[in-house]
């Protein structure tokens, strides 16, 4: 899962510490709707897996769509370092914000984890026995990740006012064509490995995977976009 961009430099006038502030809270309210739907799902759910993944895709989806549009023109809404790490690719971003974007965004996902155990009266600390590995799995994380930046920089080329809503339909399809149910977020994989509920999971892999497809999609794609 998630999340994500608007791959468009901020204005500057909001400043560096409004930035990550806001890479900050839009990635701590990212994680408090996937953890939160996830839990919500399971529990309305009654043992069917599809209903609960349904909720928690939908949630996902929509909060997305919201979350970009509304910290887009102050930090670019990234919330996911390897789009972070796409932008520094592309010289968009130093090297020294691009670091801050990232520390903020894993403070951010990690806090939004233990807002959501908090909101359904789970233990705030607790780690995932969801194992989601092998060949499989991790293929499917950079194919989603590799997917997501497609849709970013393609939108920003083509119709960047298009942007939050292509991002949150993406991750809403991603979820049901990945067998990973698409993360596509290293600082989500991490958070989600602190959440033993529905929307669990393991990292090391996916996190290798994730940050594979960011790159492979950007010399990929910043070719195939390039303007005539």
């Amino acid at each position: 899962m998630t999340g994500e961009a608007h791959l468009e430099p901020p204005p500057q006038s909001f400043g560096v510490s409004r930035r990550i502030a806001a890479e900050a809270l839009g990635t701590a309210l990212l994680l408090a709707i996937v953890i939160g739907s996830g839990i919500m799902g399971e529990r309305l759910a009654g043992g069917n897996v599809v209903i609960a993944l349904l909720g928690n895709t939908i949630a996902t989806g929509a909060g997305l769509v919201v979350l970009i549009t509304i910290f887009g023109p102050i930090s670019g809404a990234h919330f996911n370092p390897a789009v972070t790490l796409a932008f520094a690719t592309l010289r968009q971003i130093g090297t020294g914000l691009a670091l801050a974007d990232v520390a903020a965004q894993v403070a951010g996902a990690v806090f939004g984890v233990f807002a959501a155990h908090a909101m359904f009266g789970e233990p705030i600390l607790q780690v995932s026995s969801k194992l989601r590995d092998g060949p499989a799995q991790t293929w499917s994380e950079f194919v989603a990740t590799f997917g997501l930046l497609a849709t970013i920089l393609g939108t920003i080329r083509f119709k960047p006012d298009f942007t939050a809503v292509a991002v949150g339909l993406y991750i809403t399809s991603a979820y049901w064509f990945t067998a990973s149910t698409s993360f596509a977020n290293p600082a989500v994989t991490l958070a989600r490995s602190l959440s033993n509920t529905f929307a669990g999971s393991s990292a090391p892999a996916f996190i290798a995977a994730q940050f594979a497809g960011a790159l492979v999609a950007v010399l990929t794609l910043s070719w195939l976009f390039k303007r005539p």
